[in-house]
């Protein structure tokens, strides 16, 4: 660098070291230098290497110690030296600077760590606190304080916390916690909380002893949960067990019939709880499952924007080109895994309309075949005609394929797959579907069944028997979620050595077969128009991978990374011809967006995108909608449809 002033401007992070002769500096401003050092980021310690003719000891240069004290991590270096000692010293500076770089590296693992562990507790309404001894501080997220009726600016000590605990259980709370201290053991504890309005609830505390580096407890951490609408069920069902039990009494006194008519009635009261157990469980995973399933479509659509803009960029060069295929192809395979969860939880976007299995099955013959090998033998039982299912003939496809895959994989060398077709009437409801005329689509294997221990798990998510590699365990659960959806039902029978069974319940359409959508007639003109178009999105990421493929389109984009943003940016007179914007964003949904837009500009066309399979009910407004992740091709696609319309 020919001056100081141009040395600051190149300094970064990834300025490994600095080189200068004390000539240069000797004299010289500084202030800017010094400033530069001042501000680095906490990880970072840039070491400088100054030439010098008079060593870098006070007593030799006193000038080294003003030079020391600006620029902190700094080696002076006596002229005339030998080029192996400056190498020497090149390499420890080099080595030096690398440990800081592992240093950042580790803080962001770290960082990243504790935003997943966040997420999680968020998603499991698990509150996390940690009680320091030494200090006595206790720090709360804002889950625990709410599950103690606190708000998240509302101060929240330890001995706030002790004194909500209910005063009959205040004193097995702290000898359990003394015991922790004491022994270092872990420690659960259910016990009544008082809140400030005075009205009762449970918590549950779960606690960990954490010993320092003298093996000394220094803190003491853990999670707590609202555990309120159990306890009541739970005082509920002890309520109703004690009246069950009178009448049991008097009943076996009058008459035996009557004494076993209420045992039958006490066995079905009990299969009702597990079921209702089981509906809960399964319904608190779909929730979770969904929402992963929702961010890593944003990942994905990351990932698949600039892949895909990338590939016309590379494509002069086939090894490029294919590297790129190869990515693109996993990213698809975790956009058909998203699918799956959305399916297991109920969330997928289905286009339902009255389809004919017969056709249908027919149709994936040749598919069926390829999957299943010469030495499996597939037989069709298929009526000559059926009424036509209000199904989703995609879905209804890929649970077909996946009833078969897993008959395939349950035949260890040779046997048979049956695929049946029938009408079924259901004249009463049952737990699982309700009276009406349904079609039942069976796929019966002779493989090697399941015991019953793993046909009462087969349907939970990432269940699996296959070994680790050949399975996600999402099919079954899949199919589950998809008949729910539906409101049909998925049931298996299955016994081992004898084969198993897997019938897809589907109720029949009242209507006839309808054929594809015809869709919207675009013209070439609004296809190869350039427009000016308003893009939102909170994401960065997403919002800057959009504006590449909507440049790369020949479009002009005006960026806004909230519906604040976007406002202003109409409310100040910019003339836009499209308004594409996400549906998930803080403060203001798009669909909140989309509202406020047409109050301001009557008639804008407005699409939404989201990585949500569809939007939430009671939206009162008629917008189209751009699945998560999606190509340039799609948007284009779906571009010119919303200007069409």
């Amino acid at each position: 660098m020919p001056d100081l002033e141009s040395l600051c401007r190149a300094l970064g992070e990834r300025v490994t070291f600095v080189v200068t002769t004390e000539e240069a500096i000797r004299h010289a401003d500084l202030k800017p230098l010094s400033a530069w050092v001042e501000h680095q980021p906490s990880w970072s310690d840039l070491p400088f290497i100054v030439l010098t003719q008079r060593g870098g000891g006070p007593e030799r240069n006193p000038a080294a110690a003003r030079v020391s004290e600006i620029l902190r991590n700094v080696t002076f270096f006596e002229r005339p030296f030998h080029a192996t000692s400056f190498i020497s010293i090149a390499k420890t500076a080099r080595r030096a600077r690398a440990r800081q770089y592992e240093a950042l590296g580790r803080m962001e693992e770290l960082s990243e760590g504790e935003r997943r562990l966040q997420t999680a507790l968020r998603a499991g309404r698990l509150g996390s606190w940690e009680y320091d001894l030494a200090t006595g501080v206790l720090v709360t997220s804002d889950v625990c304080k709410a599950v103690f009726g606190r708000n998240p600016d509302d101060s929240f000590t330890d001995t706030e916390l002790l004194g909500t605990i209910h005063p009959d259980d205040r004193g097995t709370m702290q000898s359990l916690i003394d015991k922790a201290i004491s022994s270092g053991e872990d420690f659960e504890l259910e016990c009544r909380t008082i809140w400030q309005d005075s009205s009762p609830h449970w918590a549950e505390f779960r606690g960990r002893a954490v010993r320092d580096r003298h093996g000394n407890v220094s803190r003491i951490v853990g999670v707590s949960s609202d555990i309120t609408a159990r306890k009541i069920a739970e005082k509920e069902l002890i309520e109703l067990n004690g009246t069950l039990e009178d009448r049991v009494v008097e009943r076996t006194l009058e008459l035996h019939d009557a004494h076993q008519s209420l045992l039958a009635q006490v066995k079905q009261r009990e299969i009702a709880e597990e079921q209702l157990r089981q509906a809960q469980k399964m319904e608190a995973i779909g929730h979770l499952t969904g929402g992963v399933a929702h961010d890593f479509n944003n990942l994905l659509m990351a990932v698949l924007g600039n892949l895909d803009l990338l590939r016309k960029h590379c494509m002069n060069d086939p090894k490029a080109t294919r590297l790129i295929d190869g990515a693109l192809k996993g990213a698809q395979r975790g956009a058909a895994l998203t699918q799956r969860l959305l399916a297991f939880a109920r969330r997928q976007d289905l286009k339902v309309e009255p389809v004919d299995l017969i056709e249908l099955v027919r149709g994936m013959n040749d598919l069926l075949r390829r999957s299943v090998g010469s030495n499996i033998q597939l037989n069709y039982d298929l009526p000559a005609a059926l009424p036509p299912v209000l199904a989703d003939a995609n879905q209804i496809e890929l649970a077909l394929l996946n009833l078969v895959v897993n008959s395939r994989d349950a035949i260890s060398k040779s046997g048979e797959i049956g695929i049946g077709l029938q009408k079924m009437e259901v004249a009463a409801s049952t737990q699982d579907l309700t009276a009406g005329t349904y079609v039942v689509m069976s796929v019966r294997d002779n493989g090697q069944g399941m015991t019953p221990e793993t046909l009462e798990r087969a349907i939970d998510p990432f269940f699996s028997t296959k070994e680790l590699g050949k399975g996600t365990g999402l099919g079954l659960s899949m199919i589950h979620g998809l008949a729910v959806q539906l409101k049909g039902a998925l049931r298996l029978s299955s016994s081992t050595g004898a084969g198993t069974k897997a019938e897809l319940w589907l109720p029949v359409s009242t209507g006839s077969k309808s054929s594809a959508n015809p869709g919207v007639e675009v013209s070439p003109e609004i296809v190869e128009a350039k427009f000016r178009i308003l893009m939102v999105d909170d994401d960065a990421l997403i919002a800057m991978s959009t504006v590449d493929m909507l440049e790369d389109l020949g479009h002009e984009v005006i960026e806004a990374h909230s519906g604040k943003d976007a406002l202003e940016i109409l409310e100040a007179g910019e003339e836009v011809d499209l308004l594409i914007t996400d549906y998930s964003m803080p403060k203001m949904t798009g669909a909140e967006l989309a509202k406020a837009a047409r109050l301001l500009k009557p008639g804008l066309p407005v699409l939404i995108a989201t990585g949500y399979a569809d939007l939430p009910p009671g939206m009162d407004i008629d917008i189209p909608r751009l699945a998560k992740p999606y190509t340039q091709a799609d948007l284009a696609s779906h571009i010119a449809k919303a200007l069409a319309n």
